[in-house]
Parts: structure tokens; C-alpha cells; sequence
């Protein structure tokens, strides 16, 4: 359990002997390669592992520098666009998220060789985040941005998080996935590969950051053939469902965070960005089947549903609005395209599933668009 201490200095005297991801499916160990590249005062052996060479530190907004006095073994994420980060660096899984029902797992399943099991992850979230349960866990480093902590919900303040920076571990993280929120616009953003370059910094794995920059680079020169013409593109429309029979909708603008970047990365139409209709993060507002049938998108992409199969979801929601007598009147229900929207958190790993299977829907691209095989080689270590 993850407040039993003594089986908790057990299990981390076994990594430290062993170097095994333990909690995770991967070859990968808990001490990976650092490459040249960023290592941070870290010094690489002949067998790949990482030794560090003393105290470093990696800078992130809005924490600005942060200090290590050796690399984290243990850590608590936010969300699955962190965790995701770390399964692509090799390492065991978060003991803690925000909420970990949100972190979907089966993405790996696209890829043999990588798999993780979050059964004995925590979920901050429970009617409240209360420090104990960060005391509870011990990370050694906390991947989540403060500003969260403090403005999802009433209940944290400053001093709590600077308790919990002074007790147990430090604070680094930002909140990439969405630029919407009010209460994080003073500080910068990242893109998904920079802050995961910053996330490998701080585990000093960033041979294997690089390995997946250069992937990803050799991913988006495929999509390039694959995306059309911009008169061909279609208008879409990201929507939050939230039951197998929506009346109702929350709206999502396609912005520059990361939950978005498939849809960028494949050029489509924000059928939203010229309406009057408001940015339910900033917002918080609602669309019901009338508004979404004046505004009536080429395509709808629903979020809410990564959980379900693609057949159980057309079985489901998809059914359910050919069958509402305003929603079957709509373009993208008449067409059957009706898709799955993606998650709002997602890592270099999820981000090439989400982007391949949203090339395929949209665009109807054959074939697959990256190498699995290399995927789960970087993963391991193995490159």
C-alpha cells in the first residue's frame, strides 16, 4: 500500500539494488541514460544507467529553477500528459494523480512491448486534495504546477504548497493542456515536447527525449501527405459529452494547449472560433442540439468517452443522437462523422495514437503512420 512506510523503504532499496520499473511492464530502468544533451550534472556508465554527479537544476514556469539533490526516483503526477512523459522515458508510473480515471492506459495497447499497470496509483482527488495524502505517497518530486493546486479547488493555499515543497519534495509542472483557465495566463507555456524535454531533464533521460524528438519530427513529415488541401479540410467542433444520451454539450475552442494538438497538427477548422459561443474553461457555459445545429460542423469530436470501445461508443452516443429529433438533423450525425474527441491529457506516446487515429477518421489515412516497434525500443532503452 502506498502509506505503508516500511514496505515503501523496502520497495525503494529494491529499485536502488536493482534498477527495476517496478509497477510498470517495461524493460526500462528506473535509472536511464542521460545522452550529452541537458544531462544536468548527470555522468552516463558504460551500462547506459544514469549516476548522478551531485546537485542540479532544471528551470520551469512557474516555479523558475528548481533544485535536485539527486534524481527523483519516486514522483506524483497531475495528469496523464505527465504520466504519459514518463512511460515514454522508461520509468515507473506516478504514484499519484489528480485523477487517475483519467489517465487512459489502453492507449499502449497500440503498442507491443509497452504496457502499464495504474492499479495501485492514488488519485489526489477525493471530495477534496488533502496534504496527508501527499505525505502518504513521498514523492520525491511533485510534476504538477502549483496555480492548479490552488485555483481547481477551494482548499490549498501557498503555505500548504510550500509545506509540502519543504517536507517531502519539490513542485514542477505546468499546465499545458489547456491555455483557457484565467488563473494561469501571467506565466509561459510549453508545448508538449518542450515541457517533456523538461521532464527529461529532471530524471536526466534525455537520450530518450531526443530519440522521440526525432521521431515525432519524422511523424509529422508523414502527416503532412496525409492532411489535404485547406479548402478540403473540414469545420469540427470539440465537444465535452457527458452521458451515452447528451441534451447538452460544453465547449471546447481548439487553443494552443496540448489536449489540442492533434487537431493543430492536422490543420482543421475551429467550427467554434467564430460563434458566439464561449470557451467552457473560461466560460463554463453550455451548448444544447439547437446551437450546435446553427453552427452545424462538417465533423463532431466528443470528449468524455476514451473509456468505451469506438463500436460501444457508436452503439451509444452516436445512436442516441440519430435517434434526438434535432441532433439526427445535424451534418456530422447524417454523415457518421461523429468521433470519439480525445482526452484532455496526452503525452508523446498517446499524442502519436490520438493523432494517427484522428488522421484515419478524418481523413481517412491507411496504414500506420509511426513505428511501434521503435516507439517500444526508446521506451526500453533500447536505441
Amino acid at each position: 500500500m502506498a502509506d505503508d512506510d516500511s514496505t515503501e523503504l523496502s520497495r525503494r532499496k529494491l529499485i536502488a539494488g536493482t534498477g527495476a520499473a517496478a509497477g510498470t511492464l517495461l524493460a526500462g530502468c528506473t535509472s536511464g541514460g542521460s545522452g550529452t544533451n541537458g544531462n544536468d550534472g548527470g555522468t552516463t556508465t558504460g551500462d547506459g544507467t544514469t549516476k548522478s554527479g551531485g546537485p542540479y537544476s532544471v528551470s520551469i514556469e512557474p516555479m523558475g529553477s528548481v533544485e535536485f539533490e539527486s534524481v527523483p526516483k519516486t514522483w506524483v503526477a497531475n495528469n496523464g500528459s505527465w504520466a504519459d512523459m514518463g512511460v515514454a522515458l522508461g520509468l515507473e508510473p506516478p504514484k499519484g494523480m489528480w485523477m487517475t480515471s483519467r489517465y487512459y492506459t489502453r492507449y499502449y495497447d497500440e503498442i507491443p512491448g509497452v504496457s502499464v499497470d495504474k492499479s495501485g496509483m492514488v488519485s489526489l482527488y477525493q471530495d477534496g486534495v488533502s496534504k496527508e495524502r501527499f505525505y502518504s505517497l513521498d514523492g520525491d518530486v511533485h510534476v504538477i504546477d502549483p496555480n492548479f493546486l490552488q485555483n481547481r479547488f477551494k482548499g490549498w493555499k501557498q503555505s500548504d504548497v510550500d509545506e509540502i515543497r519543504k517536507n517531502i519534495g519539490p513542485f514542477f509542472g505546468n499546465s499545458i493542456f489547456s491555455r483557457g483557465y484565467e488563473w494561469h495566463k501571467d506565466y509561459r507555456y510549453y508545448t508538449l515536447y518542450q515541457a517533456f524535454g523538461k521532464l527529461a531533464k529532471v530524471f536526466q533521460r534525455t537520450d530518450r527525449y531526443d530519440a522521440f524528438s526525432s521521431l515525432h519530427d519524422t511523424f509529422q513529415s508523414k502527416l503532412d501527405s496525409v492532411v489535404p488541401p485547406k479548402k478540403k479540410r473540414p469545420s469540427v467542433a470539440v465537444l465535452w459529452a457527458s452521458s451515452n444520451k447528451p441534451e447538452t454539450f460544453l465547449p471546447y475552442l481548439i487553443d494552443e494547449g496540448t489536449s489540442f494538438k492533434q487537431w493543430r497538427d492536422l490543420k482543421v477548422k475551429d467550427a467554434l472560433a467564430n460563434t458566439s459561443v464561449k470557451n467552457f474553461h473560461s466560460g463554463r457555459g453550455k451548448v444544447d442540439y439547437e446551437t450546435l445545429l446553427q453552427v452545424d460542423p462538417d465533423v463532431l469530436l466528443l470528449r468524455g468517452h476514451e473509456q468505451k470501445t469506438e463500436e460501444k461508443f457508436q452503439n451509444t452516443v452516436v445512436s442516441s443522437m440519430k435517434n434526438h429529433n434535432v441532433g439526427s438533423k445535424l451534418t456530422a450525425v447524417k454523415n457518421g462523422d461523429v468521433y470519439r474527441g480525445g482526452p484532455l491529457y496526452q503525452g508523446p506516446i498517446t499524442n502519436l495514437v490520438l493523432t494517427e487515429r484522428a488522421a484515419k477518421q478524418l481523413y481517412g489515412a491507411s496504414g500506420k503512420l509511426f513505428d511501434r516497434k521503435r516507439v517500444a525500443n526508446i521506451v526500453n532503452g533500447e536505441f
